[in-house]
């Protein structure tokens, strides 16, 4: 197929030909078909303009009362869930348990700082446990302000910081013992056991390992999630969209393909295989005018975006000043069915403005962009509750 025909179909896929509502008439079945659509968001503690979490539905509903996430993400019956999918990220709640390969890794050979917690202080994780069981959901301070009324430390004994609470905690979480209830406004999670987070059926699967699915079962589903959301895609793109390692993922795909879910095909310009998910739609002609954050699950990929539309994208805010070259929170900007310009954005809101500190255009963009991208500029704006629009 034509790179055109394989950008339509990733646009698509990710939700970008669907009708957009009335500004701040979506509601949470729109919200829905968003997270049907992409099947996991990234979250990130940067608020250069918000929250990351909430710039993937802005992208593909237009303004919307942002209450609607939290409430997805806060409130049972939840419909967003917090695990380490790709990077820490929003997943529906029945992909929880498709991710408990890499819960037992964690407690199994989880990295430095925080498996070595477990050695370190062994009395503390019961103690943390039992906090968050009696008394959850707990921030990490909320934990540890408790513990030092349960648990008073000895003056002759140092005891326990709120480094090593907060390492048990993480340990916790990633392990999959404790979930996390939503975040607070300082964007500190809330830490819950799973059967406070999650529906009675998975919860279940958190203490009970005959009902947890295989690894090969698991990655099986989490390949087809990202066939999905993809539409098509290389097998880079398709283990990338949950970090799945090509060992696991390489006979799910031939396993898909096998049940003719996938169809192996080729993209001009691509140099690898690609796959076509059978029931992924094919328009002839899509038109979508879009800020994407930077963790957006369309250009999260960085080869999977080069490859689609010739658009070089990374993220700035770990280049040191002098070496960026378009700016610090930069939105790739969608106009049509291409990414035709890179804008660097910052939501001032002492001065009630939203800055495009600078707009670098791909040379092929067209005219019309610019009054396409002033118009999302003063959507967002509005969005924000920000007066002014300056660029």
């Amino acid at each position: 197929m034509s790179k055109a025909a394989a950008r339509r179909i990733a646009l698509a896929a990710q939700g970008f030909r669907d009708p957009k509502p009335d500004p701040g008439a979506a509601t949470m079945r729109q919200v829905q078909r968003v997270i049907d659509r992409v099947g996991v968001v990234q979250i990130d503690s940067v608020n250069v303009v918000c929250r990351s979490h909430y710039l993937p539905f802005f992208s593909r509903l237009g303004p919307y009362d942002t209450a609607l996430v939290d409430r997805a993400r806060d409130r049972a019956p939840r419909r967003l869930v917090e695990y380490w999918a790709h990077e820490a990220s929003l997943v529906p709640p029945d992909t929880w348990p498709l991710l408990d390969f890499r819960m037992q890794w964690a407690r199994e050979r989880a990295w430095g700082g925080m498996r070595s917690i477990v050695h370190e202080r062994p009395d503390l994780i019961p103690l943390v446990r039992e906090e968050v069981a009696a008394h959850g959901p707990l921030t990490s301070r909320e934990c540890e302000r408790r513990l030092a009324h349960d648990q008073p430390r000895a003056k002759e004994h140092w005891g326990w910081n709120w480094s090593e609470v907060k390492r048990v905690l993480e340990f916790l979480f990633w392990s999959g013992e404790i979930s996390s209830a939503g975040r607070t406004a300082q964007f500190e999670r809330r830490y819950a056991l799973p059967e406070q987070v999650l529906p009675r059926h998975l919860a279940a699967q958190a203490v009970s390992a005959e009902a947890r699915p295989s690894p090969e079962e698991a990655c099986l589903e989490l390949v087809r999630i990202a066939a999905r959301a993809h539409g098509v895609g290389t097998e880079l793109c398709l283990r990338d969209y949950f970090r799945i390692m090509s060992a696991q993922a390489r006979p799910a795909i031939a396993q898909l393909v096998a049940d003719g879910e996938l169809i192996p095909c080729e993209v001009d310009g691509w140099s690898r295989p690609a796959y076509l998910h059978a029931d992924a739609a094919r328009p002839r002609a899509v038109h979508a005018e879009a800020l994407l954050s930077p963790f957006d699950s369309l250009v999260w990929q960085r080869e999977r975006t080069e490859m689609l539309y010739d658009f070089r994208y990374r993220i700035s805010i770990y280049t040191p000043a002098h070496q960026r070259t378009e700016g610090y929170y930069v939105l790739p900007f969608l106009y049509g069915d291409s990414l035709a310009a890179r804008v660097d954005l910052k939501a001032d809101r002492k001065a009630s403005t939203l800055r495009a500190l600078q707009v670098t255009w791909e040379p092929d963009a067209p005219a019309a962009a610019h009054a396409g991208l002033a118009q999302q500029l003063r959507l967002m704006a509005d969005w924000l509750e920000l007066t002014d629009v300056v660029s």
